[in-house]
């Protein structure tokens, strides 16, 4: 259960770090309350998460889910650029995460 709880904490951790390009400097007010609220909510995942996992496992497969989405959706979504490197460096972030969950 615990990496499932992680898992959508690190979907709110997406959802505020993209949420973040849409408040236009928390000038907008739906944008900012929908970040604000997938903040406190990833935070708060994290932490029940933790109850059972170890720190350092939990908090760098949550990055992870957060910097693989929030990256790949910037391409899809900001059309930031798609070169090799950077999918290959994604690959290797989702491998990092696999071989934490599997050690785990």
């Amino acid at each position: 259960m615990a990496w499932s709880i992680l898992f959508v904490a690190g979907l709110l951790e997406i959802t505020w770090a993209i949420g973040l390009k849409y408040t236009e400097g928390f000038t907008r007010l739906v944008p900012s309350v929908v970040t604000l609220a997938a903040m406190a909510g990833s935070v708060i995942l994290l932490g029940l998460a933790l109850k059972s996992l170890p720190v350092g496992t939990a908090y760098a497969v949550w990055t992870g889910i957060g910097a693989v989405g929030t990256a790949t959706l910037g391409i899809y979504l900001f059309g930031e650029p798609a070169t090799a490197f950077r999918l290959a460096s994604i690959a290797l972030i989702v491998a990092g995460i696999i071989g934490l969950k599997l050690v785990t």
